[in-house]
């Protein structure tokens, strides 16, 4: 196989030659690599262990082992009861299947209109007498009446009384007192005369 030519080589990008061509090892700073080391528990190389003995088994198995067995067919019959249960629906179904409906007797269907009892027969008159005499009423032989209005107002006096009453009421609430005059109490002792002493020693 013929080497690429320079033209069919892939171009890099002018930005990244100029930082390959510069790029010193001097810039990158001193690591430690750790290697981790995962161990499988206890659990999990038992269950390894099985699937491969497992694969194992398969892989190697030998079918001459293998012992022939024949397959036996079991079928259960229904008891007794299950037959009779059978039996007694044939029966039905046949009977309604076969059934001859020559063989029916004609018969006349008989409305029954029950009549009412004498009390409501009596309820029902009386009801048809009150409508006919509201229908048939004669207004000839009604009275025209005037109508009197009643006025339950008391009356000019007493409305007058009422005022009155309500002024004098009026008055003694809003009483000026300070309208009132300044006045001396008076005590009066009269003293008896000489007749009114003399009867009364001679009493």
């Amino acid at each position: 196989m013929a080497a690429p030519a320079l033209k069919d080589l892939p171009k890099v990008a002018v930005d990244l030659k100029s930082q390959l061509e510069g790029f010193t090892t001097d810039k990158l700073k001193n690591t430690d690599t750790q290697e981790k080391i995962i161990l499988p528990t206890a659990e999990d190389v038992q269950q390894e262990k099985q699937h491969q003995s497992l694969l194992q088994g398969v892989e190697n198995f030998d079918p001459k082992i293998l012992k022939q067995t024949h397959t036996h067919e079991k079928i259960v019959l229904p008891t007794a009861e299950d037959v009779a249960t059978e039996k007694s629906q044939k029966n039905l179904f046949n009977t309604i299947e076969g059934f001859d409906s020559t063989k029916l007797k004609h018969a006349e269907t008989q409305e029954k209109n029950p009549l009412p009892d004498k009390d409501v027969i009596i309820a029902e008159k009386r009801h048809e007498t009150i409508l006919n005499e509201v229908e048939h009423f004669d207004q000839s032989g009604m009275h025209h009446v005037e109508t009197a209005e009643k006025n339950p107002l008391p009356p000019l006096e007493a409305i007058e009384q009422e005022k009155t009453k309500n002024n004098f009421i009026n008055g003694i609430e809003n009483f000026d007192s300070t309208k009132l005059k300044h006045t001396e109490t008076c005590e009066k002792n009269p003293l008896p005369t000489k007749e009114i002493i003399e009867e009364e020693k001679k009493a």
